[in-house]
């Protein structure tokens, strides 16, 4: 029995080392309730008048980053598409309208990845309350509206595993 525990134990040591052997020097791997609540207060002090979205990193370690979104109603955000990531988001306070799909008014190309614009033409539309969880697939436009008061969001992006 001894033996037993003296085995798992150094098992387990060992995994957590090779855990921590592989993160690296940047990443962050775990955020308290404390910590997150610290970033709503954040985003309440620091956002601007007129930014529609605050957006503070939570924890990260390459190539996934979750975030913390403070979207505040009233002012509308761009729309976007991300052409190698999905996006999943989780609701911690408030409400909106998610529109997915459809066609992005306006569209620009921020980057090689991603596209923007003013609005969604078409799509679907559902309402998101706290604790309510929604998965974006890569290429589809996606644009929060209809914010009641503010809407706060963990989001992370999903990038597509190499050679698919």
């Amino acid at each position: 029995m001894r033996l037993t525990f003296v085995a798992l134990l150094v098992m387990c040591a060992g995994t957590a080392a090779m855990a921590q052997a592989q993160a690296p020097a940047d990443a962050r791997l775990f955020a308290s309730s404390a910590e997150v609540t610290a970033l709503i207060e954040r985003a309440k002090a620091e956002r601007q008048a007129d930014q529609a979205n605050f957006v503070q990193p939570v924890v990260r370690s390459a190539p996934f980053a979750m975030n913390l979104e403070y979207r505040v109603g009233g002012l509308n955000a761009n729309a976007t598409a991300h052409d190698t990531e999905a996006e999943m988001f989780v609701v911690v306070e408030g409400s909106g309208t998610l529109v997915t799909g459809g066609t992005i008014r306006d569209e620009r190309r921020t980057n090689a990845a991603n596209r923007a614009g003013t609005a969604i033409d078409g799509g679907a539309r559902r309402t998101l309350s706290k604790g309510d969880v929604a998965l974006v697939p890569e290429g589809v436009p996606h644009w929060f509206t209809d914010v009641n008061g503010t809407l706060v969001l963990l989001s992370m992006h999903l990038p597509r595993p190499a050679g698919q």
